[in-house]
């Protein structure tokens, strides 16, 4: 009991005590807000605003005010800034139509657009001179044999040469391998001249190794219509030709990249061919 006494003497002086220290501002919150008229339903009492041009300045004690008169509005305001002309007094029909027209301004005469400056056509240039393209040089040829068959009088077949003129390459037993697949041309069948290779044939690849090559050609090779002695003509159609090239002393003979034994029925290719093997 005496703590909860003590407790309450406590808040008391507490809320006291800030009254108290803002005793000036609660005052001043009260009388602007007329807490105490509305607190005792008296009539509110709203002070007048003074009378317009009553209001002195608030100037401090210690500076000496003086009124001046050369501020605007004392007379020379009307200098700096002139007043405005007043409006125009009505004016009736009558007068109106009485009074003098006035004699419209005379029309500018429109300016005239300077035409544009012409500028004279430019000589049109000189015709270049179109110097002719130079020649493209044809390739370098060279003639390289090679070797057909032919029918002698008495049906015996013989080796025979021609001279073909062949474009020089980085591939020459090649291009003269594959003029060799083309056959004879017009001419040199005019002078008894055949091809006993089947048509068809083609070269897959050649490859050089040592003093051999291992010419490559496709199936049809192995197919011809002649017999025995057609196997051996053609192969030495391709034998005479490649060792034309003096890098090349025999040939091996291959078909899709396998080595055959046999050509026909006995003419024997599982070896590399020379010259001095066919008769």
């Amino acid at each position: 009991m005496p703590i909860a006494v003590l407790f309450w003497v406590s808040f008391f002086i507490f809320i006291a005590l800030l009254f108290y220290l803002n005793r000036e501002q609660i005052r001043k919150t009260m009388e602007v807000t007329h807490f105490i008229d509305r607190l005792l339903n008296r009539p509110l009492t709203v002070e007048a605003p003074p009378p317009a041009g009553s209001v002195e300045p608030d100037v401090p004690e210690d500076m000496d005010f003086v009124p001046r008169n050369d501020f605007p509005g004392n007379g020379d305001w009307e200098e700096e800034f002139p007043q405005e002309a007043p409006f125009p007094a009505f004016v009736s029909a009558a007068e109106e139509a009485a009074a003098p027209e006035e004699a419209p301004p005379p029309e500018e005469a429109p300016l005239e657009e300077a035409s544009p400056v012409q500028e004279a056509p430019a000589p049109p240039p000189a015709a270049r001179r179109q110097e002719p393209a130079p020649p493209i040089p044809e390739p370098e040829r060279r003639n390289r044999s090679i070797y057909f068959m032919r029918l002698d009088r008495d049906g015996t077949v013989v080796r025979t040469t021609s001279s073909r003129s062949l474009a020089v390459s980085n591939s020459p037993l090649a291009d003269t391998l594959r003029a060799l697949l083309q056959g004879p041309t017009a001419e040199e069948r005019q002078q008894g001249m055949v091809s006993f290779i089947p048509p068809g044939t083609r070269i897959l690849d050649i490859r050089i190794r040592g003093t051999t090559a291992y010419i490559n050609f496709s199936e049809e090779f192995q197919f011809g219509i002649f017999g025995a002695e057609g196997y051996a003509a053609q192969l030495r159609q391709i034998v005479w030709t490649a060792t034309e090239f003096p890098t090349v002393k025999d040939v091996q003979i291959l078909i899709e990249g396998r080595v055959v034994n046999f050509l026909g029925e006995s003419i024997l290719i599982g070896s590399p061919i020379s010259r001095d093997a066919l008769y």
